[in-house]
This record gives structure tokens, sequence and C-alpha cells, in this order.
């Protein structure tokens, strides 16, 4: 095919959508299934009337093609596990023991949703699967437990149900599937399987299992199926690279087959483009924006995809500025010559984005008309499209307003302020360095503090209750005033802190209740962030986040805890911590700009959040923590940029944390990531405490920071708080127990492992009565321990 008959030939698509719905109808009817308020045939019609909006939206924007498959009650991985019939006995037998009145609706042919549910969120009796962050991502996936006896089944009847659903509808569909190969590497072993087992040796075993989904697909009518491999995006050994050229020979030469699709996003592919490109199936999506714009140069070295059809990802899927349209045409102009056909997509799955930029009417209109959510990038997807096949004349107006928009962000007074940039300019060295080293800090720190042994808190964040959220509707709406609004606040953090005390806490929290988000609340009081009202993006199951918009630069007004955190001190003798997101979560949980390098980005956050840090002291404030649940999330998807992004990122957090005093004691908090790869940089962060996740994950890494040589204090995490479970006493003291194998108990902390923001109050109670009393019976055999 000629570039000229390749251009015309072009077509619009996406790889997924946001799941949710424009008012979360999703997360409601779940949580109403949960609550025993909806029932299964109102659930199903919900999540079946959400798929057919979105098909439908899409089709009428101009997407010639529409993905299946990518819907979710919870989780695309968990979807591919219940797909391939991975599911582990102890889900299957807690639903079997109990009553389950609803167990008619099914997640799939074989899985009720109650076991499926039993996976994502465990049950009182049995631990749900382990949750880790998707990529580089704030996406949470449920990660699959695999060992030597899995014994893998196909069940297409999702994936067939949704394809037939699309086709009903007259549309053009493709489903969407995890592929085999990211699928193994994203496992991990089940419990009790032994050290050293590879999921990725399974590989033969799953194929077939595969290629009995894809003749399923086929036989109801798919023409194209799109198999997902991002994680041939990161460094892959030679034996992974092999081990994806055999699953893609022996799905690309499987009989009557749709027709294969491969996709990747992220980040380049590198040495595992040329084995896709050579491997017999019939077409390649490829990401072409940020990290990943070196897949063009790659992919022209390989010699292009003769015969095949690329998928050009040149709308960014991940982050919300509006596209650049001159450039990805120039992009797509040079794609044309490298493949038989060229189609037009977002990056990745527009599950990363929110729904509607059209909906946020307070954000000022000429600031809006920098942004794109995902109905603006599937109006961008289809432009492009409509530019690459009819020439760029077809869509002149769209090319000079968007022209106008790049030249209005670019010179915007609120993406420049001289006052900011001066003060990060003249930052030393000396500046992200605390004063005395950490023997020293820590000596002061004990004798100020006078904790005992194994010391009790949480991470920051009490329930935040209906009554809390309603008191924030009704300020906005002004059905209560000020006064009345700080009234209920004021009564939420006295009762927070009369149950620490009763509880037998050692270091206390206020709760949070006055906060909506740990990375909204500062952005709202921050110069250069943006708020949505209706940006909700999905982080995990039926927990939605609205992401801030990082668009100017960065300084802080005025102070934004101090008032509350000081309040609540004075309410108790024992510390209360002051709590402040650091500023690598600030940008990773936020849609930062892209005009300008992010360790820039991040000084300027680091800057604002010091000051914050600085006046806590100042108010009384002894033991302060800043979290930093992204570091891990936020590192590049290659070895290659890993040093860089760590010098900026430790730098940011020392500089945030480096003005107070030695015996001032520093916390930060990670969670639900891979830590083992950046211990050295958790190191360098210099804190003097640590709390991180470590109970689904069964203190692997507090045995991690011990095989490194960590030399600081550590809070492993001992309660799940992702999961409805009350971790008994037993279990807490086990756990504890673990972690003091790899951690002495002067350096040991007992904690949850993250906030309890989404949890109610009555299983919070539980579990951390349960915590302390699991403290206090461990400290109790210590030599020189105090109650």
């Amino acid at each position: 095919m000629t570039s000229t008959s390749a251009a015309a030939a072009a077509r619009a698509t996406v790889h997924g959508y946001p799941r949710q719905g424009q008012h979360r109808e999703l997360k409601k009817a779940i949580e109403g299934y949960w609550k025993g308020r909806v029932g299964a045939d109102a659930l199903r019609s919900t999540a079946a009337e959400l798929r057919r909006g979105n098909w439908q939206q899409l089709a009428e924007a101009g997407v010639h093609e529409v993905p299946t498959g990518d819907f979710s009650y919870y989780d695309h991985v968990l979807d591919t596990s219940v797909m391939l019939g991975a599911i582990p006995a102890r889900h299957r037998a807690a639903v079997a023991a109990g009553p389950s009145p609803s167990s008619r609706l099914r997640s799939s042919r074989g899985c009720p949703i109650d076991v499926y549910f039993a996976m994502a969120r465990g049950t009182q009796d049995v631990a749900p699967l382990e949750m880790t962050k998707w990529f580089d991502t704030n996406y949470h996936y449920l990660v699959p437990e695999l060992g030597p006896d899995t014994v893998f089944a196909a069940d297409s009847a999702k994936q067939v149900d949704e394809l037939t659903e699309a086709l009903g509808l007259g549309l053009t569909a493709r489903p969407v599937l995890v592929g085999p190969v990211t699928y193994l590497l994203l496992a991990k072993p089940a419990p009790g399987v032994a050290a050293g087992f590879d999921p990725l040796t399974l590989l033969d075993r799953v194929l077939p299992v595969y290629a009995e989904v894809l003749a399923d697909l086929r036989a109801a009518g798919a023409d194209w199926v799109q198999l997902d491999e991002p994680a041939l995006v990161q460094d892959r050994s030679p034996a992974v690279l092999n081990a994806a050229a055999r699953a893609y020979r022996d799905l690309g030469t499987l009989g009557d087959r749709p027709r294969l699709l491969v996709a990747s996003y992220f980040d380049r592919l590198g040495e595992a483009l040329p084995v896709l490109a050579k491997a017999p199936v019939d077409g390649l999506a490829l990401d072409f924006t940020g990290a990943a714009a070196g897949n063009l140069g790659d992919l022209a070295a390989v010699g292009g995809l003769p015969g095949k059809r690329l998928v050009a990802g040149v709308v960014n899927g991940r982050n919300v500025w509006i596209n650049d349209f001159e450039k990805s045409l120039a992009t797509l102009g040079t794609l044309l010559g490298l493949a038989d056909r060229v189609d037009v997509s977002s990056s990745c799955s527009l599950l990363h984005v929110p729904l509607d930029a059209a909906a946020e009417r307070d954000i000022d209109p000429q600031i809006a008309r920098w942004l794109a959510f995902a109905r603006q990038k599937t109006a961008e997807v289809v432009t492009l499209t409509r530019g690459l096949a009819q020439g760029t004349g077809s869509i002149a107006a769209e090319l000079a307003a968007n022209r106008a928009d790049l030249s209005s962000r670019a010179g915007s007074a609120l993406t420049h302020d001289p006052v900011v940039r001066a003060r990060a300019a003249a930052v030393t060295d000396a500046d992200g360095r605390r004063s005395q080293p950490y023997a020293e800090r820590a000596a002061a720190q004990r004798a100020h503090l006078g904790l005992p042994l194994l010391p009790t808190t949480t991470i920051g964040s009490f329930p935040q209750t209906a009554e809390l959220r309603t008191a924030r509707a009704e300020l906005r709406a002004g059905r209560i005033d000020t006064a009345g609004y700080e009234e209920r606040i004021s009564a939420e953090i006295r009762e927070v802190l009369a149950f620490q005390e009763k509880a037998g806490i050692d270091v206390l929290v206020h709760g949070e209740p006055e906060r909506n988000d740990m990375v909204q609340y500062f952005a709202e009081q921050l110069t250069g962030y943006l708020a949505t009202r209706h940006g909700w993006v999905q982080s995990y199951g039926t927990r939605y986040v609205r992401p801030p918009i990082l668009a100017g630069d960065i300084s802080r007004p005025e102070p934004m805890t101090v008032r509350w955190t000081t309040y609540a001190q004075s309410l108790t003798d024992r510390p209360v911590k002051g709590m402040l997101t650091g500023p690598v979560t600030m940008l990773a949980w936020s849609f930062v700009r892209d005009d300008q390098p992010l360790g820039d980005t991040a000084r300027q956050v680091a800057l604002a959040l010091r000051d914050e840090v600085n006046d806590l002291e100042a108010a009384g404030s002894s033991v302060i923590q800043v979290d930093e649940p992204a570091l891990r999330e936020t590192l590049p998807l290659r070895t290659a940029g890993h040093a860089e992004y760590l010098a900026w990122a430790t730098e940011a957090f020392r500089l945030t944390t480096s003005g107070v005093r030695p015996d001032t004691q520093i916390h930060t908090h990670m969670c639900y990531a891979e830590f083992g790869d950046i211990l050295q940089a958790i190191d360098a962060l210099d804190a003097d405490v640590i709390s991180l996740e470590a109970a689904r994950s069964h203190m692997q890494v507090a045995g991690e920071l011990a095989t490194a040589g960590y030399p600081r204090e550590v809070g492993p995490g001992v309660y799940d708080i992702h999961s409805p479970r009350v971790p008994g006493v037993d279990e807490a003291t086990a756990l504890l127990r673990k972690g003091l194998g790899a951690i002495p108990a002067e350096r040991l902390w007992v904690n949850p492992d993250c906030g309890l923001k989404t949890r109610g109050w009555p299983e919070v109670r539980a579990a951390l009565e349960n915590l302390v009393a699991a403290a206090r019976e461990i400290r109790g055999g210590l030599p020189g321990a105090a109650s």
C-alpha cells in the first residue's frame, strides 16, 4: 500500500475508556451491592448501560472501531485471572461456605461475582489478592497468584458477551485483553509456593487457554483482538524476549483466529520491538508520546511493519493537556511510510484521565481550552484521523484554534512566576541536608518524645464519614456557613483524638476530617494548581480520586495545615503528627505540566512544602510526616532514567524536610508498590521513620530493608486497610514477630498499611485496638520495655 492510500484508509480508535460513568454510577451501584441495597439485576443493568453509553459516545464522536472487554467491575487484571480460571481455592471456598443469595450474578461463566469480589477485597476469614500499582500510574491492579500447580481453564464469557453487546449496536468492535506475557510477568508466586518460582514458566500452559479465548471471540464475530503487552516496554532479559517471541509465534500461527493487534504503551518497546515486528501477528499498537516518542526512530530502524497495521498512539492518554496537532500530524506523516495501514489512537487507555472537561464550570474558560479529558481526546483522535486521511485543509479551523490555545498557554503569567523561579534557582546543596546525622538526631528524638519500644501510630486519615462529606457539600452549597462547618470539623477531631487516647496509641493524628484528598487538599491552597469538580479517575475498585492539574509555577500563600494540627495538639499531651503530602506524590497524583522538566516542578513544590513544615515545627509539632507513597510508582520504566529521576526526587524530599531541628522527628510513608529496587533512594530521603505497606506481602519489605542495611526506624504495616477484614490480635502479633526477625525492636514501629479514610468506624476501632494489643503483648516480653 502506498503512503497516500495508507492515509486514506486511516481510521480512529482508542484503547479503552473510563468505566465509572459521568456521575460515578458504577461506584454507587457496586458499593450498594456490597451493602445489600442494590440487587444483582440492578448492578448488571447499570454496568450494561454504562458500556452501551460509552460505545455510543465513541461512535458518535467518529471513532471507527470501539474497544470492548476494557470495562470491569473492579480491575482488568483480575478479569484476566477469571478469564484464565486462575482463581485461588481460598476465595472459592470462602464464598461457598456462606450464604450468597446474589450468587446468580457472575463476573464470568465460572466465577460468581461474590468470589470475584472476595479476590479483590477479601472476606473476614480470607485475605484478598495483593494489590499494587499498574506500571508507573496511580491505578492499582490485583496481583495474580500462581504456582506450579495452577490449573488454567478458559472462561471467555465476559469478553464474548461484551463483544456481542457492541456488535448488536451495529458497531465495529475490537476486544482488548491483557496479553499472556504481561499477565505472567505481573503475577507473583502463590502463598506456600517455594521461593524462586517464576510464573513465566507457565507460559506453555497458559497459551492454549488464550488460543481458546481467541477462538471463542472469533466465533462471536471478532475481526481484530488486541493483546496488551505493556510489560515489554521495561528492560527485559533475553529469556523474557524469547518467551514473547514464542507466545506470538504460537498465537499468530493458530488456524481460524481473529487478526491480532499487539499493543504496548507508557514507554518505548526498545529491544522488544524487533521481536514483535517479526512475529506472525497482524499489527502493532505503539505509543508515540512522552518517553515513548523514541518508538518512531526505533520503528524506522527495524524497517517498519510492511504488510501490517500500525495503531499510532499520538494523543496522550495519561495527561490532560491538549494535543499539538501539527506535531502529531508530522509524526503520523512519517509513520505512513512504515506500515501497510496507519490508524490513529490514544497512547493508552483513556481510563487514566477524567471523562469530560466540558463539565468543569469553575475553571477559567481560557485555561479550560488548554485541557482535554477522555471525550476531548477522542475528538482529537478523530480530528487527526481526518487530517491524515483528507489532508490538513480539511481541519484548517481546528489547526488554527489549536495553535492559538497552545500559544495562550505558553505565554500565560500562570506558567511563569519570576519570584518562584528565582527562589528555586537559589537553592543550594546545604538546603537539602539536616543539621545533624541520623544517629545524633535519633538520640535527641528519643529523649524528647519518650516513646516506648514498638510505638504505635496510624498513617494519618481516619474514616471520612457520610456526615463529613455532607458537611463539605453543604458548605459549598451555602447551606451552612464557615463557622458551622468548622465546628463539625472540630467535633470530629475531638472524637478521633479521644478514641486514639482510649485505645492506647502512642503517636496520634488529627484524622484529617477537613481534607477531601491527600493531594487535592493541598493543591487547592497552592498557586499554580487547578482543582476540578468532576475530574474523577479510578485508583482501584470503587475508589476514585480527582487529581488536580499542575498548570503553573507553585507557591504557598499561607499555612495550610497548622491550624487544625495545633488544635489537635491542644487536646492531648501525646505527640500529634503534622501531616503533609510530599513533593513527588504531589506531582505523581496530579496531572503535571508537560512544558518543563519534572525535576524543576518538584523543586517548586518542595519549597512551598518546606515553608509548611517549618511553620508546623514553630507551632509546636515534634513529629511531622511527609508522605511519599508515589516515590516508586513514578520511577521511569527503563533503568536508563532511574538515576536522574531518583536524584531530583530525593532532593525534593530533603528540601522539604531539612529545615527542622534535630529533635523534630520526620516520618514518611509509602504503600502499594514494589520497593526492592529503590531501597538506596529510600535511604537517601534521610527520613527518621518510614512506614510501609507490608500486610498483604507478609512483611516482605521488612526483610528487604534489613538485607539492604537500612539504618533508620521502620513501621511495616500489620493492618491491610484496603480490605474490610479486621485482623485479629494473633494475626497482628504474627506479623510483628516476623517484622522483628528483620528489624530490631528499638527501630520497629506498629501501624496500619495506609490511611483509614476509606474504612468504616466499627472495623477501624476493632482493628486498631487489636493492633495496640499485639504491640503490648510483644512489648511486654522485650527487655527494657515500658508500657
